[in-house]
């Protein structure tokens, strides 16, 4: 089938279309229904009617857009009707929903009068928090939405007019930038002379380019002062006119610094390329083939040719996605009016600003693993990365409180941990964790110090402020990795292959001599990282230790083990996986250490798994899980969770609630545990689960985590003396951050 018949097969698979309404409360019992509809409804209704603002505390006003259109120039099919743009709008709704959690009625009207279509979207405001104006031919656009955002008490935003603007805007900042050319002094060249290209201009004069330097072209050539005076532009294209000869699009080329280009695809030559001044800059956002296609720009010239277009198969796609959602999402949190230009120019900013942070693995796994890195060949983010959400919304509310245009106020670093919040339970409750280790000065000893997802975690270390870190590894090599990187960092190194180790030596002899070590054989151990690392730990040179990126599981944990040990009142160490979903968070334990505990080691790994709980503000419910309920089934297999649940409960200084043994659903299912087992000492779901052995706890959280869709963080190592973790082989970068956090976390407290 061809892309035709499977977006048709797509689109009319039950149900049809691509979006739905759902309810976000309970709806299950007469009360519900008489609390959400008549009579309990009219409680909300009396309240808004004496106070109009209150309609976004008790209704889905606040996170609510109308997508709104006519259908008059719909993608690249030109004026089709509204009814047959009802597709493209759903689609807008998906991004809205998928990006920025907003919820979107699409609105088709079919109406091609502006002053009617203006009076049929001002009656809605009452419905909505935000309009996004789509697919709306010029220059009727315009005007359209100058008349609502006149009219109406909440943002207004033509995405086609803005949204290339703001993506294109951030791309600027970086290309010039990048070419070390000044915005001022760069002189631009538009092909394209409609809403997205005059919106355009007007915003990179707004970012500081000189107007009399932009030069526009449309399908008669250059927008000169003589077309203007004799009456062939509009009020919108004419303050691009500019005193010069008439001539075409390859004149207004030669010596131009940045081509922009908003019209058809095939207008521009490599001639025409070759005619612009050095290291120029290329947007050619004609969809779906550009003005001049990627391969075609690059060759025609031996400098340096940045290049950006609309399409996803080159480098640098310019793509409204990056945008509308994440500026709507910051004004509607602080009930913007407007959203206008300075909010604009903040969401330009904090794009440009993104697209020089270190890319996480997760977005580079989704572009087939190529590196990206800041430079020519990526100067603004991708589509997909998640911290648009949070870097672009925070920017954009910030900048409409400081304009004066927020009716509410917002502390923007609380803001941006509830904007990341958003993107799932496990970033809300590493937010917990990561507050507590930030500023805490705490050093981390890389174990594996020059790999390179290592020496990324180091950065992201530093320009967070969670820990200083201590990179074990070869000097050389690591700074030129860091190089290659574009880290700019300076942490500190241990080099085993420079650097005097005899001290450390000296005490690992003095921890293992009577386990078999020789002084010759510290002396060669010690500059195995796993080693050196655990040293510097449990000396105090440092405060805690990550490795096992590139080792087995259990070779990277016998050295800590050896030379730290467990904790005084702790006789085993066990892992810890910490599994997120929508609306709960189960730790799950013991996944990678014991292989086949007794009822003394489960109570153990239950207590140090209910502490590991509440250092991330979870208060902990343990359940010892097996294959029976409470007794059912009298085996040695179910013995053990029951005498070690017994043991904790018959212990005074145990203060959390404790229960078993008893099957996964039991622990789980709140019907079944209040309903069937209403003696059970666990008053809600258990949120610590104690699996009877390691083969149990490695499949169960397994399948947690790939069938019931659950993040997982972890391996975290609990019960050692110091704060140690080991990482699992293909562990990404944010998950090196994240287990550094909870080992900081843990230093701290201790």
């Amino acid at each position: 089938m061809g892309l035709d018949e499977d977006s048709l097969a797509y689109h009319s698979n039950e149900p049809p279309g691509k979006i739905a309404m759902d309810t976000t409360k309970s709806t299950s019992t007469q009360r519900d229904l008489s609390l959400a509809y008549s009579p309990g409804v009219a409680a909300p209704c009396l309240e808004i009617a004496d106070d109009s603002a209150d309609a976004y505390r008790y209704t889905a006003k606040g996170n609510l857009v109308g997508v709104v259109s006519n259908g008059s120039a719909v993608l690249g099919l030109g004026d089709i009707g509204a009814q047959a743009s009802k597709p493209v709008m759903e689609g807008k709704g998906v991004l809205f929903k998928r990006f920025a959690d907003i919820d979107v009625f699409d609105l088709e009207l079919d109406e091609g009068d502006v002053g009617a279509f203006v009076d049929a979207v001002a009656a809605m405001e009452p419905t909505f928090g935000g309009i996004n104006l789509e697919d709306i031919k010029a220059p009727e656009c315009f005007e359209i939405e100058r008349q609502l955002r006149e009219r109406m008490d909440v943002p207004v935003f033509h995405d086609d007019q803005h949204g290339t603007a703001i993506i294109s805007g951030a791309a600027l900042l970086n290309g010039a930038d990048i070419v070390d050319k000044p915005l001022d002094e760069l002189k631009v060249v538009f092909a394209g002379a409609g809403a997205a290209a005059t919106a355009t201009a007007e915003f990179y004069v707004s970012l500081g380019v000189d107007r009399s330097k932009i030069t526009m072209c449309d399908i008669d050539g250059i927008l000169t002062e003589r077309r203007a005076s004799a009456g062939a532009l509009n009020e919108y294209t004419e303050p691009f006119a500019r005193d010069l000869p008439d001539g075409e699009l390859a004149d207004a080329m030669v010596d131009a610094d940045v081509f922009v280009g908003l019209s058809v695809g095939g207008i521009v030559t490599e001639a025409m390329v070759r005619s612009m001044a050095s290291d120029p800059i290329i947007f050619a956002m004609a969809n779906p083939d550009p003005e001049i296609d990627y391969e075609s720009a690059k060759n025609a010239r031996d400098d340096d040719v940045i290049m950006a277009t609309g399409r996803s198969d080159y480098p640098n796609q310019v793509n409204n996605v990056l945008g509308f959602p994440f500026i709507f999402r910051g004004a509607l949190d602080v009930r913007a009016t407007e959203i206008n230009e300075a909010m604009k120019v903040a969401a330009a900013r904090a794009l440009a600003d993104l697209a020089r942070e270190d890319v996480p693995d997760a977005v580079m796994k989704a572009y087939g693993d190529d590196p990206l890195q800041f430079g020519p060949e990526y100067i603004i983010p991708k589509p997909i990365d998640q911290r648009v959400l949070f870097e672009v919304s925070a920017a954009v509310a910030g900048a409409a409180m400081e304009s004066g245009v927020a009716r509410e106020s917002v502390s923007l670093s609380e803001y941006r941990e509830a904007l990341e919040a958003r993107l799932g339970k496990s970033r809300e409750l590493m937010r917990v964790v990561l507050n507590k280790a930030q500023s805490s000065e705490k050093r981390v000893v890389l174990a594996e110090g020059t790999n390179e997802k290592v020496i990324r975690a180091a950065h992201q270390l530093i320009e967070q402020d969670i820990a200083q870190p201590v990179l074990i590894g070869e000097r050389r090599v690591i700074w030129e990795r860091a190089a290659d990187l574009g880290l700019d960092m300076d942490p500190e190194i241990v080099d085993p292959t420079e650097d005097s180790l005899e001290a450390y030596a000296d005490y690992l002899y003095e921890r293992r001599k009577r386990n078999g070590l020789t002084r010759r054989e510290a002396d060669e151990i010690i500059r195995d990282g796993n080693y050196l690392g655990s040293v510097m730990v449990d000396l105090g040179d440092a405060d805690a230790l990550l490795t096992g990126l590139t080792h087995h599981y259990p070779s990277a944990l016998r050295p800590p083990l050896e030379v730290i040990g467990t904790a005084e009142d702790a006789e085993y160490a066990a892992g810890v996986y910490m599994l997120t979903f929508d609306d709960r968070v189960v730790f799950c334990a013991d996944a990678t250490v014991n292989q086949d505990p007794d009822e003394e080691v489960l109570a153990e790994v239950a207590t140090h798994t209910a502490e590991l709980a509440r250092r991330f503000n979870v208060s902990p419910r343990v359940a010892f899980l097996s294959y029976s309920d409470f007794g059912s089934v009298r085996t040695e297999g179910t013995v053990k969770p029951r005498t070690a649940a017994n043991r904790l409960r018959e212990d005074p200084g145990v203060d959390f609630p404790v229960d078993g043994e008893m099957q996964a659903d039991t622990a789980l299912v709140e019907e079944m545990l209040r309903g069937t087992y209403s003696f059970s000492e666990l008053e809600a779901p258990a949120n610590v689960l104690v699996f009877p052995n390691l083969e149990a706890g490695n499949i169960g959280y397994k399948l947690l985590q790939r069938l019931g869709g659950a993040e997982a963080i972890g391996p975290m190592l609990v019960g050692m003396d110091k704060p140690v973790h080991i990482l699992q082989r293909g562990d990404e970068v944010a998950d090196i951050v994240n287990l550094a956090g909870v080992a900081v976390a843990d230093a701290t407290e201790r």
